[in-house]
């Protein structure tokens, strides 16, 4: 049975979200809001996180799993960016964007696109999501929480919780954030590709 915390959107609190980022270290599969939807999550390392991920969405070896990163700091160290590419993303974060970029070695072997070698990030504009990253120090693996076979993620905490409330180890509440996934960016192509227009605003790629 999942944990279940209500959070405030703006001001979440501080012990909470520590527990939260404990049992993430932990190895927990937690649901949580994002600027985009909600999201599943879990340790970057973590291999049952990433199985039951896959499992829950229904995933293939192809899906773009995402790395949420709190800063530019985490980011730069996870997808190799040129300078051009780096001012781009710059003006664009934190927002509900994921760029597709080449991995670095830091990224495991698993998460990365079978033959291009890319993995999503994006840095979020969340509070409750940004205070999650600080306090966990770390890039989370995210996926948005679209189940198989609908057409729009889930939004309500209360829903999550009852129906995911034995795949899941927490759910994170924080209100309705929307049903609009990300907009993704493609730089790993050499040249710009949107590859799903969502919540963020596309013009500025255009």
């Amino acid at each position: 049975m999942a944990k279940y915390f209500d959070v405030h959107p703006e001001n979440p609190q501080r012990r909470t979200i520590s527990n939260v980022a404990d049992s993430i270290r932990s190895g927990a599969l937690v649901a949580y809001p994002t600027d985009s939807c909600y999201a599943l999550g879990c340790r970057l390392g973590s291999r049952d996180g990433i199985d039951r991920i896959r499992s829950i969405r229904d995933l293939d070896e192809r899906h773009h799993f995402t790395l949420m990163c709190e800063n530019f700091a985490q980011l730069g160290q996870l997808v190799q960016i040129d300078n051009d590419v780096f001012r781009a993303i710059k003006a664009a974060t934190p927002g509900s964007y994921t760029f597709i970029l080449p991995a670095t070695k830091e990224v495991p072997r698993q998460l990365l696109h079978p033959k291009k070698k890319t993995v999503g990030v994006r840095i979020p504009d969340h509070a409750v999501t940004q205070a999650l990253l600080a306090e966990l120090g770390e890039p989370l693996l995210s996926s948005t929480l679209l189940l198989p076979d609908e057409e729009e993620p889930l939004t309500q905490g209360w829903e999550i919780k009852e129906r995911l409330d034995h795949v899941v180890d927490i759910v994170l509440d924080s209100g309705d954030c929307g049903t609009r996934p990300t907009t993704v960016v493609d730089f790993s192509g050499g040249e710009l590709e949107i590859v799903r227009r969502g919540a963020g605003d596309t013009s500025r790629f255009e």
